[in-house]
């Protein structure tokens, strides 16, 4: 801790430093200009960049860039696009000088040129960016966006019906993500994936993905985890897609006037999961349907004031009407199967819309001013009424038997019934201002945000199990005693409540970043900065420093290293505040982290292809925490317990042309993750030998057990993913895009039991998707002038395959009893091989 000390102390010092000139060579020049083909028509998403390291900008609409040099010193520019053969230029412009630089693009007929030419520009952060486009080619059955981030190293997830995911040990309440400076929020009571339909994000909108897994700047907001920073476009001529597919359909629609003073963004989605949903093992009638519609506007006040507004609304519906469920399960030594018949039916509705306003104000070419006023707004039911009656066999695990594979002895019969009126309304309010100072060595941010959440929560629900005529929890009792204790009737599971709550947070933050050369041309770039937060509810402010320092040798080999850490505290939104009887503790309180996190990136050649391998390593100490139980996508906390614990791991990850001129890349993490209870303790009964017992008499001793360090839900020693991409040879518009993912097993329990109880484990997880994609019309197409097709700057059709292995991957279980309370686990399984046939068109 005396280290920490020292290094908070350091991150104040210098980010009170850093208000003040810093000497260094760290002059800049401009480089614009426009990307054509040559036919002249503009190419849209070219690569521009610095050769040799990461970064760069992409051309819009119009393949206009403008990307910013080091000056004084010989730097070479590269430009590339998929299909066109890559173009390099070597430049050594004055400080402050503009050029342009008007590039023209020769197509390549035999093979793909580099997709990924990275910037001369130290990467200085945590923060990683992606390619919008890989968003849109990646199979997935859910979010592209949130597919591609499932792929990077640190994070994980085991569900591909849900776009949420875990990162570095934490849970999905943890993972700030912002649109445009604007943050997102996702539902509250979805509790499956089935359910939880399309997310905010819309691959078809986006320009710009940026994501860190941890030790993230101060800018930044107050969660533990994550931050996924996304930036839509910025159109510049009309334009649009359209997608079709057996899952759905989008569009989208974008445009500019002729002196760009107006631009907007339009985009439409319509999911149905029904086709993958009916081949889940509970036979019925399901009926999902989700839609959504956003926009994003700018207008042009003045040359020196912006306006813009993002607008959104969601409508999901989800409906099950359940028939039937057949599951083996258990061991090949002792193997049981579930048969279950319902009745009733499940209706969820989630409406969810958002409207947010930006007034910029850009005084001169240093000094960006913003000012964002937002609102968000959800309606949430969730109502049913389900009758289920379960048998559960032993089944005949000898090969040799003639009743290999079939029921041979009954177990237990019994049923549950399972009610819900839940009813969820929540309002945020945020009004926020953000500026940026760009010095001639630094950069400074600083921001102000007020944030109202109002929150009204009724919730009404059950369950009732019954077990061979008797209802479930069954005491102990004696046959033939002419006396039996008769208890009352009591519900194995009931929650009833009606909260209304008003919370208020207000934040800050200033933060300061610069470049340093030395002497050797080595080049370190510093970010210092410090964020206070005052939560109204528990009248709590906190103050968390953050820092990182990046350092860049002047080798031969590239290499940078960095060095990032800070204090993150998160205030309790409303979930972390409900105990499980829907009651709220009113003693909640910020959880913490510590995070430290050492990395380093290494460019280097093989096969003569770029690569680049990352590497870090953290540890994140954790402090105040609430623990929680995970069951598929519901978390439910333990509000008023607190715990302590760590998270410590390695993330690798190598990118690059494993194919010539396509980019893929490998992940490997490597995690632990535990926390400590507060004053949690089990008291088990054993008998005069020291043997555990179930059953209390006199003759029995209570022992008190204190379970110390237990695994937390997301605790996953092992995770590795691969994200690849092929064409045919000498055939580029014919492709192949793979995602495997393999995570080790998690924690899991049995339902309503103490945590230190949840320390089972599930299978581990894994998935293979591929798509096969042919290009119909593009860059390489030469089309009539009276063509239909002339519109049309690209499209193409892909076949999917999911889950291509047809492995049984397990989500969650549901529990079942027998007469003598003995508890049956049985695995929900998710998905089973799929196909999809997607069409996509541009214009």
């Amino acid at each position: 801790m005396l280290l920490l000390n020292r290094f908070f102390v350091l991150t104040l010092v210098a980010t009170v430093f850093g208000l003040f000139p810093v000497r260094g060579v760290g002059q800049t020049a401009t480089v614009w200009g426009t990307v054509t083909d040559q036919r002249s028509r503009a190419v849209e998403l070219a690569h521009v960049a610095l050769l040799g390291a990461q970064g760069g900008v992409t051309t819009d609409r119009s393949g206009r860039f403008e990307i910013k040099v080091p000056a004084e010193i010989p730097v070479r520019l590269a430009v590339s696009f998929v299909g066109f053969e890559q173009q390099e230029f070597l430049l050594r412009l004055k400080p402050d000088e503009r050029r342009q630089l008007n590039v023209i693009l020769v197509e390549s007929a035999t093979m793909l040129p580099s997709l990924e030419v990275r910037d001369e520009k130290l990467r200085s952060t945590s923060l990683t960016r992606l390619n919008p486009r890989q968003a849109m080619q990646i199979p997935s059955s859910g979010g592209g966006i949130e597919d591609l981030i499932k792929t990077l190293p640190g994070v994980s997830s085991n569900n591909e019906l849900s776009s949420q995911y875990t990162v570095r040990g934490g849970n999905f309440d943890e993972n700030l993500v912002y649109v445009n400076d604007i943050e997102i929020y996702r539902p509250f009571l979805v509790r499956s994936g089935q359910q939880e339909g399309l997310s905010f994000l819309n691959s078809a909108l986006v320009s710009s993905i940026l994501f860190s897994a941890g030790g993230f700047n101060a800018e930044y907001g107050d969660k533990l985890s994550s931050v996924l920073d996304i930036t839509y476009k910025r159109p510049t001529e009309t334009a649009g897609s359209v997608t079709a597919s057996l899952l759905g359909a989008e569009m989208h629609v974008e445009g500019a006037q002729s002196n760009r003073r107006l631009t907007y963004l339009l985009g439409a989605r319509y999911k149905t999961t029904a086709y993958l949903l009916n081949a889940l093992e509970t036979q019925g009638s399901y009926r999902p349907n989700f839609s959504d519609i956003q926009t994003m506007i700018t207008y042009g006040l003045h040359p020196k004031w912006e306006l813009s507004m993002l607008g959104y609304y969601s409508r999901n519906r989800y409906t099950l009407i359940p028939e039937s469920r057949q599951t083996d399960f258990g061991t090949i030594q002792e193997a049981y199967r579930l048969n279950i018949f319902f009745e009733g039916q499940e209706v969820d509705s989630y409406e969810t819309g958002m409207g947010a306003f930006t007034l910029s104000h850009k005084p001169n070419k240093n000094l960006d001013l913003k000012l964002i006023a937002s609102a968000f707004s959800t309606v949430e039911t969730e109502t049913y009424d389900v009758l289920g009656q379960y048998w559960i066999g032993r089944l005949e695990t000898s090969p040799g038997s003639e009743q290999f594979g079939n029921v041979v002895q009954a177990q237990g019969v019994g049923g549950f019934l399972e009610h819900a009126r839940n009813y969820f309304d929540a309002r945020v309010f945020n009004i926020e201002h953000k500026g940026t100072l760009i010095g001639r060595w630094s950069v400074t941010k600083w921001g102000l945000k007020f944030q109202h959440q109002n929150i009204h929560d009724r919730v009404h629900e059950w369950e009732m199990i019954d077990s061979a005529g008797y209802s479930l929890p069954l005491k102990p009792w004696i046959p033939g005693n002419p006396s039996p204790e008769r208890p009352d009737f009591e519900l194995s599971q009931s929650v009833k409540a009606d909260n209304k709550i008003n919370i208020g947070t207000y934040s800050a933050y200033a933060q300061q970043a610069w470049n340093i050369f030395n002497k050797m041309g080595d080049e370190f770039v510093v970010t210092a900065g410090i964020r206070a937060n005052y939560w109204d509810y528990g009248k709590e402010f906190k103050i968390s420093p953050r820092a990182s320092i990046a350092y860049k040798p002047l080798w031969e080999r590239e290499m940078s290293f960095r060095l990032a850490g800070g204090v993150y505290n998160q205030p309790p939104f409303y979930r972390e505040l409900r105990l499980f009887d829907g009651s709220l503790y009113p003693e909640g309180r910020s959880q913490q982290s510590v995070h430290l996190v050492a990395g380093t990136d290494l460019n280097f050649m093989a096969w003569n292809r770029p690569f680049v391998f990352t590497g870090e390593l953290y540890y994140k100490f954790l402090n105040k925490l609430v623990p929680y139980e995970v069951d598929n996508v519901r978390i439910r906390y333990y509000a008023d317990q607190q715990a302590k614990g760590y998270a410590t791991g390695l993330d690798l990850k190598v990118n690059g042309e494993f194919v010539r001129g396509v980019e893929s890349w490998m992940s490997l993490s490597l995690m632990k993750t535990e926390e400590d209870i507060k004053d949690d303790f089990t008291d088990i009964w054993v008998d005069e030998e020291g043997n555990r017992v179930f059953i209390n008499n006199e003759a029995a001793d209570t022992l008190r057990l204190f379970p110390g360090m237990i695994p937390r839900p997301s605790d996953q020693l092992l995770n590795f993913s691969i994200f690849f991409q092929d064409y045919f040879p000498g055939y580029p518009t014919f492709r192949v895009h793979l995602k495997l993912l393999f995570g080790t097993s998690l924690p899991f329990g049995p339902p309503n039991a103490q945590r230190s109880a949840q320390t089972l484990r599930m299978p581990s997880y894994r998935r293979v998707d591929i798509g096969f994609s042919k290009q119909l019309v593009g860059e390489h197409s030469v089309l009539r002038p009276n063509s239909l097709l002339r519109h049309i700057k690209n499209s193409w059709i892909s076949l999917e395959v999911f889950n291509l292995l047809q492995i049984n991957n397990t989500i969650s279980y549901i529990w079942v009893k027998d007469i003598e309370n003995r508890q049956y686990a049985v695995p929900n399984y998710l998905t089973p091989r799929q196909i999809n046939l997607k069409l996509v068109v541009e214009f």
